[in-house]
């Protein structure tokens, strides 16, 4: 007779075709369930939080629901970090794990529940006859609510028979869109963009989550529109003839001085963050910024319309609503892809080590333009977002950034491969989260292969604390570590490292990606970079910072 196990097993494949995790006692017959009576793929990982970390990049680059498992205690309290980035980030996914038996807590156990609603995360709890029901329900509740949840199971459940399994399973049906109210103002920003001479549309990760690109196309194409985008939403607007690409901290100097100059802003599915906002500085002060979003309000004092709405249907509307005129000419007025140039410098900083503008620059020329790239956390996230262009949102991975958290570069590749097979996954980290994540190194390498690159910006310290607590006169012994050589330990888990302390010796990407991914190995970059030179974000945080 089928146990709970198999019953949780049976729903969970049903729903999510990809499981990362790490065995022990609380998950045992759980994974054995799944791997020997389900078509569900698993991937193991190394440590508990990057099992977390793999199912959020999964839906960050698919937009298809993950699974990760991990035992009850340490094994859930590992998670714990990772699962606070998705639910800032709302990323759905659903992290199976033991928990405490039913006859009551044993000396090693501690409460999980409220572990995880600390950090803004449901618990649904499986019991003996309701498997299929709680599993479905959990899953449910984190595509409509856009969040992680945690689906527990009692130690002394999963091996409890259950029953038959169920040959009908239960089908999810899809979150409904938030249609716009009969009060939004969907009239009053057609005519502002009617009228407008200088209008910038800004697209973010909502809009592409909405399917909303070829909405934003016709929009942008009927008012004349200059483009841009958020970090995480490069590439949702499908001309890029007119697109300036990124906005705010990581976007070129000339399309800054642009979006400052626009009369009328229109911003869809993009949270306009301290960042995408330079500190507040993005719009001039004259500029009338729309909002589309599906929050309940405006998420920035900024904004001075907001429409409450899916940005699809909305964008449509606006489309729908506009007059007939030909559109302000503005956008054949500028060269976009002048504008788009970030500043290069020399090959070599005033230290004499490589500038890592000059390596992202080159870079760019040898990576595989079919590249998904993985983004820990640093201060280096600068150079690949100002450098290194994509072809979608969700080819620009960066896991950690709503937490302000690093340590999780190797395991996010390892959700980007099961999420897209036939991409170059190119994971950019630095050497403090590179040690962080050091237990998934061997993952990222497994899963990888061939076709995974890592670029480790190698500087010797915490660059972020080095550049606005040093430059403060604080000690910074604290924010310093001593040289680590990553193309050994790349090689100890199986990838070629390569020392890069010139721009030749970057020559052997192109030699790596002529070969087929069949024939090479995954390829770990150690750029032995200035820690002087420091990415444009990072002085606007130094000027807020240190504003007397």
């Amino acid at each position: 007779m089928p146990n709970v196990a198999q019953h949780v097993a049976h729903a969970l494949a049903h729903h999510v075709d990809h499981v990362f995790g790490v065995m022990g006692n609380g998950n045992a017959y759980l994974l054995d369930a799944l791997l020997n009576s389900t078509d569900a793929t698993y991937t193991a990982v190394r440590h508990e939080q990057g099992a977390v970390v793999a199912a959020d990049a999964h839906f960050r680059v698919s937009r298809r629901i993950a699974a990760a498992t991990t035992t009850y205690g340490a094994g859930f309290t590992n998670t714990l970090t990772a699962l606070a980035e998705s639910a800032m980030a709302r990323i759905p996914l659903v992290l199976v794990v033991g928990d405490e038996p039913t006859s009551g807590a044993r000396p090693w156990d501690v409460d999980q529940i409220a572990l995880a609603a600390g950090v803004g995360v449901r618990t649904y709890t499986v019991g003996r006859l309701d498997a299929v029901a709680t599993v479905t329900l959990a899953i449910e509740q984190a595509l409509a609510k856009r969040l992680p949840v945690v689906l527990a199971l009692p130690y002394d459940v999963p091996t409890r028979e259950a029953g038959p399994l169920p040959d009908v399973l239960p089908e999810l049906s899809p979150t409904p869109s938030i249609a716009p109210g009969p009060d939004a103002p969907i009239a009053q920003v057609a005519a502002l963009l009617d009228a407008a001479e200088r209008p910038i549309l800004i697209g973010g990760r909502g809009a592409w989550l909405a399917d909303a690109s070829d909405a934003l196309g016709a929009l942008a194409e009927r008012t004349g529109a200059v483009t841009s985008s958020s970090t995480l939403g490069r590439g949702v607007f499908p001309d890029e003839r007119y697109d300036l690409g990124v906005t705010g901290g990581f976007g070129a100097p000339g399309a800054m001085d642009l979006i400052h100059a626009a009369d009328v802003a229109v911003v869809v599915g993009a949270s306009l963050n301290q960042f995408t906002m330079r500190f507040g500085e993005l719009f001039s002060p004259t500029t009338h910024v729309a909002q589309i979003d599906t929050a309940p309000s405006a998420t920035h004092p900024r904004v001075g319309t907001y429409l409450r709405g899916d940005a699809r249907l909305v964008t449509e509307r606006l489309v729908a609503e506009l007059g007939a005129g030909s559109g302000s000419g503005w956008r054949e007025s500028i060269d976009a892809t002048a504008l788009r140039i970030q500043e290069v410098g020399e090959e070599f900083a005033d230290d004499g080590r490589l500038d890592p503008r000059a390596a992202a620059a080159r870079l760019a020329d040898l990576l595989p333009g079919d590249r998904v790239v993985v983004s820990d956390g640093g201060h280096f996230i600068g150079w690949a977002n100002m450098f290194w262009p994509v072809a979608s949102p969700g080819r620009m991975v960066m896991v950690g950034t709503a937490y302000q958290s690093i340590g999780f570069g190797f395991p996010s590749v390892a959700g980007a491969v099961a999420a897209d097979p036939e991409a170059t996954i190119v994971l950019t980290t630095g050497d403090g989260g590179g040690l962080m994540a050091l237990a998934d190194l061997e993952t990222a390498v497994r899963t990888a292969g061939g076709r995974g690159i890592c670029v480790v910006w190698n500087d010797g310290a915490y660059g972020a604390e080095v550049n606005l607590y040093g430059a403060l006169g604080l000690n910074e012994h604290p924010m310093l570590i001593p040289g680590v050589d990553f193309a050994a330990l790349g090689a100890a888990a199986g990838a070629e490292g390569v020392i890069v302390r010139t721009l030749a010796d970057l020559d052997r990407v192109a030699e790596w990606a002529a070969r087929p991914a069949t024939e090479r190995p995954f390829l770990m970059l150690d750029l032995r970079i200035s820690g002087r030179v420091i990415a444009p974000y990072q002085q606007e945080i130094i000027r807020v910072n240190t504003r007397s």
